[in-house]
């Protein structure tokens, strides 16, 4: 089971609101051994917060090392063929690097009535979304009617680079987003999640599948950690609690990885004995900490219990195989 370890960048987090501010972040974060950076999504929003899908396609000119991804896409606010022509678009564009986690967005999330949609409609919304955009990844000519869309002969071109698309992973804590993952999804990524609630979540997800004859795989369970590097967890928490969402009755110390190095690696570990193994790990506190965060997490946790990319992923990330195909 792969262990894998990206940045979830999350709102703007730098006092100056240049571009460049951002992408030299970006840029630094590339040179480290870091699997992928992942891009939240509200559209509407008191903090700065970028349009992911049009943030991904800058990074996918950008980058030639990470991969990237939503965490998550907040589906029933798209309309799905539009968003299925993007996201194979830039799929195809950027050779597979496109990872997609979507969800159902928060309860207190003003995007619905922004965009036209009730919001006790989300849940169906999405689930139709799901199927419709998986057949015009895959299929020549498309015929699909649902209650919210419906298309007929339709077919959209370029195809994903992804032979089936980009595996369409899903968000959330609840019940509901554990049926839909075990009915429907490729993954599942959950955030505010202590380890036991995980495993919890995981065991719901694979049940769920079975009821339907599907199995998701083993390596396609993921946490969305906020953590931050202080010489105790409490000193981290005084820091880093602006920027921490906090649930009722739960310390946060419970669902981050905060402290020393060997602390933040031992709340890794946690989750991984419950069967997580793709990490999307969120700096916090104040922007000007980012760098040095990173940094840290490159080299004392990164290094240490992300799996080593084969030489295979290396030449990938380096968009190499082509080269050394026409070499040999």
């Amino acid at each position: 089971m792969k262990i894998r370890i990206g940045i979830g960048l999350g709102p703007w987090p730098f006092k100056e609101k240049r571009p460049e501010v951002f992408l030299d972040f970006i840029d630094y974060c590339e040179s480290l051994d870091i699997d992928s950076l992942w891009l939240s999504d509200r559209i509407v929003s008191p903090t700065l917060t970028l349009e992911p899908v049009t943030f991904m396609a800058y990074m996918a000119s950008r980058m030639r090392n990470m991969k990237f991804g939503t965490s998550a896409l907040v589906l029933p606010t798209r309309n799905p063929v539009i968003l299925a022509k993007q996201l194979a678009t830039l799929d195809f564009l950027s050779r597979g690097r496109l990872l997609l986690v979507v969800g159902l967005g928060s309860d207190e999330s003003q995007d619905f009535e922004a965009t036209g949609i009730r919001k006790k409609e989300r849940g169906k919304r999405t689930d139709e979304a799901i199927v419709l955009m998986r057949k015009l990844w895959t299929e020549e000519s498309v015929t699909f009617e649902g209650k919210f869309y419906s298309v007929r002969d339709l077919t959209i071109l370029p195809r994903p680079y992804q032979k089936a698309g980009p595996p369409i992973w899903v968000g959330g804590r609840s019940q509901a987003a554990q049926r839909r993952a075990g009915h429907l999804s490729d993954g599942w990524l959950v955030s505010s999640a202590t380890p036991h609630e995980v495993g919890k979540g995981i065991e719901a997800i694979r049940r769920h599948a079975a009821e339907v004859g599907r199995k998701v795989p083993e390596d396609h369970y993921g946490v969305l950690i906020p953590f931050f590097f202080a010489k105790s967890p409490e000193e981290a928490l005084d820091i880093a609690k602006g920027s921490i969402r906090f649930r009722p009755g739960i310390s946060p110390a419970e669902y981050s990885a905060l402290g020393a190095p060997e602390q933040v690696r031992r709340k890794l570990q946690e989750y991984v004995k419950m069967g997580a193994s793709k990490f999307v790990m969120r700096p916090c506190g104040p922007g000007e900490f980012w760098y040095q965060q990173v940094e840290i997490l490159a080299r004392e946790v990164i290094k240490y219990l992300q799996t080593p990319f084969s030489k295979e992923e290396r030449l990938e990330r380096a968009g190499l195989e082509q080269q050394e195909g026409e070499a040999g």
